[in-house]
C-alpha cells in the first residue's frame, strides 16, 4: 500500500492539494497528516481525490470542534483523532503524532511499525532501535506548507517499508493557479 505522508499544512490549499494530487499520481491510496491544519476548511480540498485522510491537529489546534463534524459528515474519507492517533494501514500499525520528541519515544517502545510526525518542518526518515530488539522507522515529511524550507512530502510503500521524500516544484504549482 501507497501512502502520501504531509504534515504543517498551515492553512495553505495550493500545496496541500498539490501534494494531494501529486501522491494520487504516483498510486497514494491514503494521507496521513501529522498536524498543523489550522483552519478545518483547508481540509475540504482533500474530498476530490476520494482518499482516506487520517488527520490529527498539532500545535496550532484550529477549530477541533468543526474537525470533528467534517469527519463524522465525510462518509468516511476524513479521520480526525485529535492530539495523536494509533491507526492500522496496509497491514502496518502506525502511530501519529506532531511532536518529534514524542514520536521518538513512541518508535523505542516497539508496538509500532512507523511512527510519523511533524512539527520542526525538517524531513527525516530513520530507523531507530526500539525495546524489542527491533528497529521502528520514524517518518517527518517536513512542511507541506514550505515555511521556512522547501514544500515536502513523503511517499510510503508500506509493502516495502520504503520511503521517498517529495519536494514539490513551486513554479508549476504558481503557474497552474495563475491558469
Amino acid at each position: 500500500m501507497m501512502i502520501c505522508i504531509l504534515s504543517d499544512s498551515h492553512d495553505n490549499l495550493r500545496l496541500l492539494e498539490a501534494a494531494i494530487a501529486d501522491s494520487k499520481r504516483r498510486g497514494a491510496e491514503a494521507v496521513v497528516h501529522c498536524g498543523d491544519v489550522v483552519a478545518p476548511s483547508t481540509l475540504k480540498v482533500t474530498r476530490r481525490y476520494e482518499l482516506p485522510v487520517h488527520v490529527i491537529h498539532g500545535n496550532n489546534t484550529g477549530d477541533q470542534f468543526t474537525l470533528h463534524r467534517m469527519a463524522e459528515k465525510s462518509g468516511g474519507q476524513l479521520s480526525y483523532y485529535g492530539q495523536d492517533a494509533g491507526i492500522e494501514l496496509g497491514g502496518r500499525k502506525i502511530f501519529i503524532v506532531h511532536y518529534p520528541h514524542y514520536a521518538e519515544a513512541m518508535a523505542t517502545t516497539g508496538e509500532w511499525d512507523m511512527v510519523c510526525c511533524g512539527h520542526d518542518h525538517l524531513i527525516r526518515v530513520e530507523w531507530l532501535d526500539n525495546i524489542k530488539g527491533g528497529k521502528t522507522v520514524l517518518v517527518n515529511p517536513g512542511t507541506v506548507a514550505g515555511i521556512g524550507a522547501p514544500a515536502t512530502y513523503i511517499m510510503g510503500d508500506l509493502d516495502k517499508m520504503e520511503f521517498e521524500a517529495i519536494e514539490l516544484d513551486m513554479a508549476d504549482i504558481l503557474t497552474a493557479g495563475e491558469r
